[in-house]
């Protein structure tokens, strides 16, 4: 019989995207077809995880996104980050990086919402934020005119390496108490 190991290092490596356990289990079935339990394919998973631990491998296997993907290892990132930024033609502005931070920390908020926060108008930021697949169309509001809901995408999770919304940062950890004005009481 062949190796479902390989097969499942070979989906997790074509995938733009981390790949969940439940679409590896549905390929492997349709090739094998036979039924692959949860634990048998996250066993699969442990062994390449430890196979790519090795020193001299630059990847790893990565749990991201309620999904798995291969990422370069820490010590490699300043060289990527390097190629990165020679080939980042479609750098998000800075207007782009507001809204989608809004959004992202408001998790499912309108256009109004997002002007009124930004002070400015916020339809292009937001077209382009759409056309980059990093925020989605989540519904929309029950509010008069019922508009339009935002949200951030699963490629906003992928691109951020994040599981949930609830692994952002927290926006007391970028408050600065250090410039304040006047002495303190004691």
């Amino acid at each position: 019989m062949e190796n479902p190991e390989l097969y499942i290092e070979a989906l997790i490596f074509s995938s733009e995207q981390s790949i969940r356990t439940e679409e590896i289990i549905y390929c492997l079935q349709s090739v094998f077809e036979r039924d692959f339990s949860r634990e048998e394919i996250i066993a699969y998973l442990d062994n390449i995880k430890t196979k790519y631990q090795d020193p001299n491998l630059a990847i790893e296997l990565v749990n991201v996104a309620n999904g798995y993907q291969f990422l370069t290892k820490k010590d490699y990132h300043a060289v990527i980050n390097l190629l990165q930024l020679q080939r980042s033609k479609k750098k998000l502005s800075p207007a782009a990086l507001e809204t989608l931070a809004i959004i992202a920390y408001k998790h499912q908020v309108t256009k109004l919402e997002i002007e009124q926060i930004r002070g400015v108008n916020s339809e292009y930021s937001i077209q382009k934020l759409l056309e980059k697949d990093l925020i989605t169309i989540a519904g929309k509001s029950e509010t008069v005119g019922r508009p339009i809901l935002y949200s951030t995408s699963q490629q906003f999770m992928d691109y951020f390496g994040i599981n949930s919304l609830s692994e952002l940062p927290q926006i007391k950890d970028f408050t600065d108490n250090s410039s304040s004005i006047g002495e303190q009481a004691e």
